[in-house]
């Protein structure tokens, strides 16, 4: 073979696979890279193995987005056993190290793939796809595109957790040197350039959408590259990557600053321009936000509950701009609620939401619940009896915390908690709505250590509507396409960026993110925030930063976004090192239920834990490679 299969005295490989049920791989049986490209069948397995290397957001026990932040939170009263190979969840208790790395991306190690394989593989790939013969021309211009893609992308997902990388633009061959094989860490903004130069040029050659969501679900098309892109150039435009004074002595063995403490206001403007083009790549492919069309008689409250469930848990919904494929009934299991008598079953009832996360949510007027003087924010851990005028969102004449009424549509349709309406579940109408009784010994609470969520609320967005958790063990859930990039995420995106390269926020950076409201039943910002304690909030650009922000929090809450805000915006230090509360879910009655519970307070998130760090054996093979700052 010409090549190396991956750089050993850099990254000490470890082979990994993961199963996707849409994509083959390559055949054990392919003994080189000849059999590999004779024709056009074994090209396009090599093809599905470079995307098998994609991250499975689903497997969210290792995915850093998900459990490793403070959204969710599981149950710590299991055995430490059970946890093996949950690498997240040690991330989420504060216990990253540099010595063997939790979730190693770098080396492939404990429940972190090996993207540099996946890198080498493309470029193996791009290296030999000339060579079928039966394989058409415009066929063989897709392919290409497709790889220099998934290449910029896996590059994208390491410079997201570890910054400046080694740009892996061709495979090192056999007669490299010693010297040759020891890489250097690229500057961010180097890796950013060679991103944006892939992205730029596959776009090209890229169809606008797939035509088929059975032969092509999962394929690359051009709005998700151009969303990627996007995201790409926020990246390194948002405090972490622009002018980040922790790094000003951050600097390889060459001299080399390797992330800019010099802040840049340009790279805001050209990741406004990446958005709006993406933007406008989706809408000409049908992308629109999602909206339930009922199918049945139900009231306009739950109708837009479905609505904004199903932008997420709707299968192949005109939003979804970029969706994984890989099954999501497992994550749905763990997120869903008893809803019948019998046993939970196993797996299932795991994965609750923090109570910050409840707190996040904004009252009925659309402001944050201590900004609202009509909401009564000092007694919201009292309890009150609801009435009717609750009766879609909570269960009349039950007892529940204070904190759950007079919340936006969001919330009721994001959280289920107890007494709360926990609409579909096999009920097909809002008479017959099942509500939640989370108390111990009740259907949804306590009953054993292994049967209960940790926390109070239940994760309402990430279940589908008619996915049912009923009697016994019998769970039927409906499957869906987990989210990636949604539309909402993009012109979010996008006021963002133009209320950073605009003196004061005006109409059109009011018009991205007053769509995303207007979508969730709440007024534009500018009109819901005349009613709040600060009125003029939105008509400063630190004021609607902050709003922006939070919308995101809101509008993208468990879909893996908020882990990766937080540290790019350099506000994880702020929330992550919180402790983690919730409700007594041990209580049995309302007054001993309602009282606050902290289920973890030791972890302190520093400035060293918004990169990860690399393993101190790689440094030791490598010694052009340098640490990450605060891990040494």
């Amino acid at each position: 073979m010409k090549y190396f299969r991956i750089i050993l005295l850099l990254i000490g490989m470890g082979w990994m696979t993961g199963c996707n049920d849409f994509l083959d791989i390559v055949p054990d049986d392919i003994p080189s890279m000849d059999n590999a490209f004779s024709n056009r069948t074994a090209a396009e397995k090599y093809l599905f193995s470079c995307y098998n290397y994609l991250p499975n957001p689903t497997a969210i026990w290792s995915n850093p987005a998900v459990i490793g932040g403070d959204e969710i939170w599981w149950n710590l009263e299991k055995e430490a056993s059970d946890f093996n190979g949950y690498s997240a969840i040690y991330l989420a208790q504060g216990y990253q190290n540099s010595n063997d790395p939790y979730l190693n991306f770098w080396d492939g190690a404990n429940s972190g793939r090996n993207m540099f394989v996946g890198i080498r593989d493309c470029n193996i790939f791009l290296e030999n796809i000339h060579k079928p013969r039966d394989i058409e021309d415009f066929e063989r211009t897709v392919w290409v595109a497709e790889v220099k893609f998934l290449k910029a992308y896996f590059h994208f997902y390491l410079m997201q957790l570890y910054g400046p990388i080694p740009l892996m633009k061709e495979n090192i061959p056999v007669s490299a040197s010693p010297e040759d094989v020891r890489v250097h860490r690229d500057p961010v903004d180097d890796v950013v350039n060679y991103i944006v130069e892939l992205i730029d040029e596959a776009v090209v050659d890229l169809p606008p959408e797939i035509t088929s969501t059975t032969s092509d679900a999962g394929r690359i098309t051009q709005p998700i590259a151009l969303a990627v892109k996007a995201k790409v150039l926020v990246w390194v435009a948002s405090p972490l990557f622009n002018g980040n004074p922790d790094c000003v002595n951050f600097v390889d063995n060459m001299g080399r600053q390797l992330i800019s403490s010099t802040p840049d206001a340009s790279k805001w403007q050209k990741a406004a321009t990446a958005i709006k083009e993406a933007i406008d790549a989706c809408h000409t492919a049908g992308n629109a936000l999602y909206e339930y069309i009922p199918t049945r008689k139900m009231s306009d409250t739950t109708a837009l509950k479905y609505t904004i469930r199903g932008s997420v848990t709707e299968r192949w919904n005109k939003e979804i701009v970029w969706a994984s494929t890989h099954n999501v009934d497992q994550l749905q299991k763990w997120c869903m609620p008893k809803t019948a008598t019998g046993n939970l079953g196993n797996g299932a009832c795991e994965l609750g939401a923090t109570l910050k996360i409840a707190e996040q949510f904004y009252t009925n007027n659309g402001i944050p619940i201590n900004e609202d003087p009509d909401w009564d924010y000092a007694k919201r851990y009292e309890t009150q009896i609801a009435g009717k005028d609750h009766q879609f969102d909570i269960k009349t004449g039950e007892t529940t915390a204070k904190l759950n009424f007079y919340r936006e549509p969001r919330f009721y349709a994001s959280l289920g908690f107890d007494r709360g309406i926990f609409e579909g579940a096999g009920q097909a109408t809002d008479a017959s709505s099942w509500y939640l009784q989370a108390r111990r010994g009740e259907i949804t609470g306590f009953k054993s250590t292994g049967e209960h969520i940790p926390s109070g609320y239940f994760i309402k967005k990430l279940v589908n509507t008619e996915s049912v958790n009923g009697i016994a063990t019998s769970y039927s859930g409906r499957r869906y396409t987990y989210p990636i990039i949604r539309l909402a995420d993009l012109y979010l995106l996008y006021a963002e960026a133009l209320n950073e390269i605009k003196a004061s926020p005006d109409a059109e950076v009011y018009q991205w993110i007053d769509a995303v409201r207007a979508r969730a039943g709440l007024k534009g910002v500018v009109e819901s925030w005349t009613k709040a304690v600060v009125p003029g909030k939105p008509n400063t650009q630190a004021g609607m930063r902050e709003i922006i922000h939070r919308e995101r929090l809101i509008e993208l809450v468990f879909e893996g976004q908020r882990f990766s805000d937080l540290r790019r915006w350099k506000e994880a230090a702020k929330y992550l090192s919180e402790p983690v509360q919730g409700w007594n879910y041990k209580g049995e009655t309302a007054d001993s239920y309602y009282t606050i519970s902290t289920y973890w307070n030791k972890r302190v998130f520093g400035a060293k834990d918004y990169l990860w760090p690399l393993k101190l054996n790689t440094l030791i093979v490598n010694t052009n490679l340098v640490q990450n700052p605060g891990w040494n």
